[in-house]
């Protein structure tokens, strides 16, 4: 027998090994990755609605995987880990509220955390809102404390940081529909509403990015005015006019709605249902019955179509508005007083006349 035939025996059984070996790997392999989907898959005991899990600050990635476990979100929490060390994201989980739905498994979930996406709450702000009202709605919303609101809306080192003008963020609050996580805090609705208030006059009032911050600020007063004035939307520019000859002439603003802010949220007196004289003359800065000029501050948070009213008044000689129909929420404007008190008639009318 040669040396070459006595090699031969050696190398079928090698390359057998090798391809035992090989077929082992494989069956290892596919074993494993079986085992992975299967592990990775949602639990069947998960609500149909899912299940909502908080990541605190500087909790650590086996932390959550060892709850995530507990809470039967998940299969296996050695999984979970090995997911986090494979994409190099046990540093990266993000604290906050989040919704684990029922088709969700770990790997799923583990993107979710480290991509941040918490749970959104919508909170509406209405036009022409308190920041009173929109506290309140910011806690019903679960997004902040009222309290923690009304004191983020007054924080000096907050009002820096945004460049406000002014010792309360109340005016720049902008009226709009907003998604934020659960729990966001004040600060974040904040920033969030001021920084909306300068992105929609930009984009809808182009003309306001050339104003000095006192400018804009007077503006805004005055378009918080007009927000609690008037009723129909095309009625506002011209509403806008007669408060603008009015200080262009000295004459005194006589703005209802000051008077009503003056007695409902300075005094905190139920909303009157109609003013008196006596009213008109309670002391305060900011009715403009009894002081010239516009008031100190933003009496609301207004809403665009007060702020392009003012910022596009009608133009038009008017001095005064008497609302004359309350269904339609119409008003009569006119240039003179007696004009203004013949109007007064219109008021009593019937429709049909």
């Amino acid at each position: 027998m040669t040396a070459t035939q006595k090699k031969r025996p050696f190398l079928v059984i090698l390359v057998a090994l090798i391809a035992f070996l090989v077929l082992f790997a494989i069956v290892l392999g596919v074993a494993g990755l079986i085992t992975l989907s299967v592990l990775d898959r949602p639990p069947t005991a998960m609500p149909e609605g899912g299940v909502e899990f908080q990541v605190s600050a500087g909790e650590s990635g086996n932390s959550v995987a060892r709850r995530l476990a507990q809470s039967r979100a998940i299969k296996s929490e050695i999984l979970f880990r090995l997911l986090m060390k494979a994409r190099s994201l046990d540093q990266s989980l993000k604290a906050g509220d989040y919704l684990i739905q029922a088709d969700m498994g770990a790997s799923s979930i583990l993107e979710m955390i480290a991509a941040g996406r918490q749970i959104l709450v919508k909170v509406t702000i209405p036009e022409g809102a308190s920041v009173g009202t929109a506290a309140t709605m910011a806690e019903a919303a679960g997004v902040a404390s009222a309290k923690s609101v009304l004191d983020a809306v007054s924080n000096p080192a907050l009002l820096h940081s945004l460049a406000l003008p002014a010792t309360s963020a109340v005016g720049y609050l902008f009226p709009d529909t907003y998604f934020l996580p659960k729990n966001a805090g004040a600060e974040q609705l904040v920033r969030l509403m001021v920084e909306t208030f300068r992105r929609k006059l930009a984009q809808d009032i182009p003309e306001s990015t050339g104003l000095s911050p006192v400018e804009l600020h007077e503006r805004v007063i005055l378009a918080s005015i007009v927000e609690r004035e008037y009723r129909v939307a095309d009625e506002a520019p011209l509403m806008a006019s007669v408060f603008l000859n009015r200080l262009r002439i000295g004459m005194a603003l006589q703005s209802c709605a000051t008077v009503v802010y003056v007695l409902s949220e300075r005094q905190g007196k139920p909303h009157p249902a109609r003013l008196f004289d006596r009213d008109l003359a309670v002391q305060d800065p900011f009715n403009t019955y009894m002081h010239p000029g516009l008031p100190p501050a933003p009496i609301c948070n207004p809403g665009l179509t007060a702020l392009t009213a003012v910022f596009r008044p009608a133009s038009s000689k008017y001095l005064y508005f008497r609302l004359i129909d309350e269904a339609a929420g119409r008003h009569y404007f006119s240039e003179t007083l007696d004009e203004h008190i013949k109007a007064a008639v219109l008021a009593v009318k019937p429709k049909s006349q």
